[in-house]
Parts: C-alpha cells; sequence; structure tokens
C-alpha cells in the first residue's frame, strides 16, 4: 500500500515554463511556479475573499515536458494532479523549502476558457494525422429575430461564437531543435 498521497490543485501558471536536462542521467524535464488561491464566501460579510495564494513548483519529465514547454504560459489557468514533495534549499538568509507537485497529470483549467489537444506521435514529435474535431454543430445559432422558425439569413463565420484564428504560437526559449536534442539518444 502507498503511504503517498496524490493531489489536485487548481491555479494558474506563475512563471514561465523551464526546460532542462537533469544531471542524473540526462533526463529532461520542465517546471513551473503555481499559484492557488482560494475563494471562500465569509458569512460575517456576506462576500467572498480571497485567502492567501499557496505557492508550488510543478515538475514534469520527458515527452510531458515537451508537451508543458510547447502548451503552457505564464497567467494561464490550469489543473494540476500529481505527488506532493517537500525541497529544501539554502541561501544567504537561511533556509527555505518549497513545495512541489510532481504531476502525473495536468492541462488547462477549462472553467476558464477553451483549449484544443494536438496529438503527438512518440510522446514528442509533432502532431498526429488524426483529424480535428468539428465542434462548429455545437455552436448556438443567433436567436430568430421575427418569431418564426425559418432562419432569417444564411449565417456566416462572423456569427459563429468560436474564434478558429486563434493563434497559439509564441517565441518561446526553448526551440524545437532544443527539444529534439534533449530527447536524441
Amino acid at each position: 500500500m502507498s503511504t503517498q498521497s496524490t493531489l489536485t490543485v487548481t491555479g494558474f501558471v506563475g512563471s514561465s515554463v523551464r526546460f532542462s536536462v537533469g544531471k542524473e542521467g540526462g533526463v529532461p524535464y520542465a517546471s513551473f511556479r503555481l499559484g492557488s488561491t482560494q475563494r471562500v464566501f465569509d458569512r460575517a460579510t456576506q462576500a467572498y475573499k480571497d485567502t492567501p495564494t499557496q505557492w508550488y513548483t510543478v515538475k514534469v519529465w520527458r515527452h510531458v515536458a515537451a508537451n508543458v514547454v510547447q502548451s503552457l504560459r505564464k497567467g494561464e489557468p490550469v489543473v494540476v494532479t500529481g505527488k506532493l514533495r517537500t525541497q529544501e534549499w539554502v541561501n544567504p538568509e537561511g533556509t527555505h523549502t518549497t513545495l512541489v507537485i510532481e504531476a502525473t497529470a495536468l492541462g488547462h483549467d477549462l472553467v476558464f476558457g477553451t483549449t484544443r489537444l494536438e496529438r503527438t506521435l512518440g510522446g514528442s514529435h509533432g502532431p498526429s494525422e488524426a483529424p480535428a474535431v468539428d465542434v462548429s454543430a455545437l455552436v448556438e445559432a443567433p436567436a430568430d429575430q421575427d418569431g418564426d422558425d425559418e432562419p432569417d439569413d444564411e449565417l456566416d463565420e462572423d456569427d459563429l461564437a468560436v474564434d478558429r484564428d486563434v493563434d497559439r504560437d509564441v517565441d518561446r526559449d526553448v526551440d524545437e531543435e532544443d527539444l529534439a536534442e534533449a530527447f536524441a539518444g
């Protein structure tokens, strides 16, 4: 029986994602800071208030590291599941402890928006040939203005509530060449 618990935390990516190759065996990993602030209802004031933000360092390895580097940006909402560890470090001000989540699963928190998955081949080597799912049928058409059941006019792309032109390409500190080198051999 395992004595370690799995933890799930929701919050926001609080730093740029860093990509590194570990000293022990050269295993590639990625890490980022995660800030999690709970909102609680204060009965005395009849209003919600924020609790102090809890900060974690999230770490992932191997192909998941490459996926995280290519997918997450500072400020984005995420859900992270993994094992909670502590990491001690020393600086001139003394000894400090950092809470670390060794993530086993993570992704965007869809409470705050939408995302699109691009499957990777072999764990990290580019998009698959699987076709994207067409969700246009799930988009509600604008209300009929004259009350009959017939559409008033044809819908065009501007009438749909889906932004198909979102471009998530952002300059990264780690490029595809860096990732390929880390996973070669």
